[in-house]
């Protein structure tokens, strides 16, 4: 999924009309912010154990959150799944039909073998549980808004642009929010989508030498941290803080901050290749978070890719330390 290191970003002061998707569902306030389905979590014949993205960390995170007291069941936002009504608000057409051949599947997941299956299968199987990840970012960037905050168990598939996907990415989860609100963001996918607008301010901290390497897409970035293989807790924070700061005390008034939290980041990663312990991700989100919430900028956070088994207690408990900071709040378990 994702191979950028973290990434922020933010829309503008300005007023216009929203799209009003059903996706914008009610949230009772005995809710906490926090958006999950169990449709997420992708399991069809161990074709889930041919990636290296571990397809049930989504279920995994909640487990845990659970288990620590900050929510129950009841208390988690369930979203509806995303539409092809609502999908081609942001993607072509023929994109989305491209998606009725296993063998594009099977490209886009990055899974050889998901070609093999018959595509009603791999609807069900497979972009199914994306469509459920679309639908809880479009909501939980809604819900950050009315709430000041909100977390996004899933999404984040920041390598999907509207006409194209890739890298585990089947749709453009972070545009669509973006655009449903019609004010801003925070991967070249969104970013592809996002050239010359002039509306979204894109923060990329990410590992030059590794995929994408999506020239095209740069230009999109209006605030580029370029990081090497290798980097290590201290440069890493260094530099996060330096350009939240420079790009939150800019011209720029954001609205809303759509954050892109991966964990591909975490020493050990295959694909991430850096040198991030799990305490400086937690140190990390805290920054975001903390630098939002002291300017009342509402930000919504996505959790993106990630390629260790560890990464759901990492997650989990970063948002534990959130709350426990003072950075997230809501109704009390029970």
């Amino acid at each position: 999924m994702a191979s950028n290191a973290s990434e922020a970003g933010a829309g503008p002061a300005k007023e216009s009309t929203s799209y009003l998707s059903p996706l914008y569902i009610s949230v009772p306030e005995s809710s906490w912010p926090i958006v999950y389905h169990p449709s997420y979590n992708i399991s069809f014949a161990g074709l889930e154990k041919l990636h290296p993205f571990d397809s049930g960390k989504w279920g995994k995170i909640v487990g845990f959150l659970i288990e620590a007291g900050l929510l129950q069941q009841h208390q988690l936002v369930q979203p509806l799944e995303a539409q092809e009504a609502d999908l081609l608000k942001v993607h072509t057409a023929d994109y989305l039909n491209s998606l009725k051949w296993s063998a594009n599947v099977a490209r886009v997941t990055e899974v050889g073998l998901v070609a093999m299956l018959p595509n009603f299968i791999v609807q069900r199987k497979v972009l199914k549980p994306f469509r459920f990840h679309v639908g809880g970012t479009v909501l939980a960037a809604k819900l950050a808004l009315d709430r000041g905050w909100a977390i996004n168990i899933g999404g984040g598939f920041h390598h999907c642009c509207g006409y194209r996907g890739g890298g585990f990415c089947a749709y453009a989860d972070i545009t669509m929010a973006v655009k449903f609100l019609q004010r801003g963001y925070a991967g070249n996918g969104h970013e592809r989508d996002f050239l010359g607008d002039k509306t979204v301010f894109i923060l990329d901290a990410y590992n030059v030498q590794i995929y994408p390497g999506d020239n095209a897409a740069k230009p999109a970035i209006s605030c580029s941290v370029d990081l090497t293989a290798g980097v290590g807790d201290n440069a890493y924070l260094d530099e996060v803080s330096k350009a939240l700061e420079e790009s939150l005390n800019g011209s720029f008034q954001p609205q809303l901050v759509l954050y892109n939290a991966g964990t591909d980041i975490m020493d050990g990663d295959p694909l991430g290749l850096m040198r991030i312990t799990p305490n400086g991700i937690i140190k990390r989100d805290e920054l975001v978070f903390r630098a939002c919430r002291t300017r009342s900028i509402p930000v919504v956070m996505v959790t993106s890719g990630g390629y260790q088994r560890s990464n759901a207690r990492v997650i989990a408990d970063s948002i534990l330390n959130l709350r426990d900071k003072g950075l997230i709040e809501g109704p009390t378990a029970g």
